[in-house]
This record gives C-alpha cells, sequence and structure tokens, in this order.
C-alpha cells in the first residue's frame, strides 16, 4: 500500500490534516478587579499645585478619569472628596448643575484650576460646561461631564455615569485617577 502523503505528493494537492492543536487558539477572559465600592471616598490634605488637564481612558473593565496635578505625588496627593451625589450643586452659589446619567458622582479635589498667586486659569474649563477636550463617545460608562466651579482652592467636577456603580481612587505621581466599574459583577 502506498502512503497518503505520496499520492497526494504526486497530484499536486496539499492536505493538513485537522487536529484539536489546529483549532484558534481561545483567548483568556481576565476577571475584572473586586472589592470596590459606591460609598465617598475622602483624603484631607492641603492644597496642592494647579489642575491643568483632564483626561479619560477607556479600559475593559472600567472607564478613567485622570486629574492631572503636576508636583502632587501618590505619597502626597491633593486632598479630595468623591461621592455619589442626587444633583451637583456648585459649591459658593448653591445652584444646581444638570449632569445627564443614571448617577452623577461628584469629585473635589484640593487643587485649584488657575494659579493661585496670579489668578491666571491653568485649566480653560467654564462653569456648567462639558470638560474641554473630553469626548466620551464609545465610553460603557461615562455619559456626560460638567465642571462645576474652582473656588477657595478646591475644583469641583461633575461626572454623569450610567448607573450607580463601583468606584476607586487612586493617587499617583502627578496625578489623581477615578475608575468607575462597568458593572457590579467581575467579569468584562
Amino acid at each position: 500500500m502506498i502512503p497518503m502523503a505520496v499520492v497526494l505528493a504526486g497530484t499536486g494537492a496539499a492536505i493538513a490534516p485537522v487536529t484539536a492543536s489546529a483549532a484558534p487558539p481561545t483567548a483568556a477572559v481576565a476577571p475584572c478587579p473586586t472589592g470596590w465600592g459606591s460609598l465617598p471616598e475622602d483624603r484631607t490634605a492641603p492644597g496642592s499645585r494647579p489642575l491643568v488637564n483632564v483626561r479619560t481612558g477607556a479600559h475593559p473593565c472600567y472607564d478613567r478619569l485622570v486629574l492631572d496635578v503636576p508636583g502632587s505625588s501618590a505619597a502626597h496627593p491633593p486632598g479630595y472628596h468623591v461621592r455619589y451625589v442626587d444633583t451637583l450643586v456648585q459649591d459658593a452659589s448653591g445652584r444646581p448643575l444638570p449632569v445627564r446619567g443614571g448617577a452623577v458622582l461628584e469629585i473635589v479635589v484640593t487643587a485649584p484650576s488657575y494659579d493661585p498667586a496670579t489668578g491666571t486659569p491653568t485649566y480653560p474649563a467654564r462653569s456648567g460646561q462639558p470638560l474641554p477636550g473630553v469626548d466620551l463617545k464609545g465610553y460603557r460608562t461615562f455619559v456626560d461631564t460638567r465642571f462645576a466651579a474652582s473656588f477657595e482652592g478646591r475644583t469641583q467636577i461633575g461626572l454623569g455615569v450610567r448607573a450607580r456603580l463601583p468606584f476607586r481612587v487612586i493617587p499617583l505621581d502627578g496625578r489623581l485617577v477615578i475608575d468607575v466599574a462597568h458593572s457590579w459583577n467581575a467579569t468584562p
């Protein structure tokens, strides 16, 4: 009997055997972080350097808001107060500001959006308006942003999210990070 490979080789056809190892690999799905909650997170600290930028990023398990505060560090971050509120109420004026979404996360950081020595703006936001340069198209959790105020060395921002979801606050060198999970369970 002639081996099949020799016969097929003589016909000019090539056949690759199909085995279990030839099946496409399946990607392992990493679980999302757990242990976050939706209760307020606070850190008391003296005023810090000015806020210079706000940016966002989408991740498989959460959406991220980053407040750039050069000169701060993980060891010496700015003070902050992050919590869910029924209505975003502007510091000093007491004026309610509309923020779209199923829930509103209020972010207050002890970093003014201006140079305290000169009053010169360091972050070009306007009260009641979306955050400049932040585009939330394609985000799973983030719906809206609003700049509320920068008053007496504190900056207040409203973050509209799809629902009241777990979040965490991470002080890093030069920035303060707020992550909001896509869901309450541990899968992406």
